[in-house]
C-alpha cells in the first residue's frame, strides 16, 4: 500500500441547527467581522442570539455569507445587490421545492 492509500480523512458533520460564533463564521467564510455586521444591518443574515458583545448564528448563515463574499469579490456586487440576489435565490429555491412536492403547486 502506498502512503496515499493509507491517508485518513477527517471531517465534521455540520448540523444546520448548530450555532456558530461570529468569529467562527468569519473564519469559515474568510470574511471580516465588519462585513458580517453589515450583512446583519442589511437583513441578509440574522443572529440567533446575543450574549454580551458576542453574536451567535445558525450554520445556515455560513452559506449565505459565502454567497455574499463571492458576489462581492467575483462580480463586484454591492451589499444591496447581494441582498437582492439572495432574496431571488431563496424565491427560486422555494418554487423548486413546490414543483418537487406532490399535489397542487399553487
Amino acid at each position: 500500500m502506498t502512503a496515499h492509500e493509507n491517508s485518513l480523512f477527517e471531517g465534521q458533520v455540520i448540523d444546520e441547527r448548530t450555532e456558530i460564533t461570529i468569529v467562527q463564521l468569519c473564519r469559515r467564510c474568510s470574511v471580516e467581522i465588519e462585513l458580517v455586521h453589515r450583512m446583519v444591518a442589511e437583513g441578509i443574515i440574522e443572529p440567533s442570539r446575543r450574549e454580551g458583545d458576542m453574536l451567535y448564528f445558525p450554520n445556515s448563515c455560513a452559506k449565505r455569507t459565502q454567497v455574499v463574499r463571492r458576489l462581492r469579490s467575483d462580480l463586484g456586487v454591492n451589499m444591496a445587490g447581494a441582498a437582492l440576489a439572495l432574496e431571488l435565490l431563496d424565491h427560486i429555491e422555494l418554487l423548486q421545492s413546490r414543483l418537487r412536492s406532490p399535489g397542487p403547486n399553487l
